[in-house]
């Protein structure tokens, strides 16, 4: 009598090298689109304007409050602080302009000071937030 013999059977496995492989394309490819926003770390009461302008690559935003806090990469800092925190924070991500959310009570004064740093600081593209 013959006898069979049986080849052992080759266990069916799926290849995971290339799924994985997109997979990390894709991770790299929405860490890389994906915009970095700095916000100015407050909310405040915006101003209501007809004409307001969307900046899509601005990514500094100082935001200044009724009391005359004035916020910035999410912490309080002074108003004399503003154009050495404007430097620092250009030499980690350059922009060609910079938010003020200016608070409805805010100071004028204050304002005004706050972009004479920024444009001291090298950014001639300032603009004031408002709701549209």
């Amino acid at each position: 009598m013959g006898r069979k013999v049986r080849e052992p059977e080759e266990d069916a496995a799926i290849d995971m090298t290339p799924m994985l492989d997109i997979v990390f394309i894709m991770l790299i490819f929405f860490i890389v689109t994906t915009v970095f926003v700095k916000e100015a770390g407050i909310e405040v009461n915006k101003p209501d304007a007809n004409n307001a302008v969307l900046h899509k690559n601005a990514n500094i935003f100082i935001a200044v409050t009724a009391d005359g806090d004035v916020w910035l990469d999410k912490r309080q800092v002074s108003a004399d602080s503003v154009r050495a925190n404007i430097e620092r924070l250009l030499t980690e991500q350059p922009t060609d302009y910079v938010i003020i959310q200016a608070d409805v009570k805010a100071k004028h004064g204050l304002i005004v000071e706050i972009m004479d740093q920024v444009k001291d600081a090298g950014v001639d593209r300032v603009s004031v937030a408002a709701r549209g």
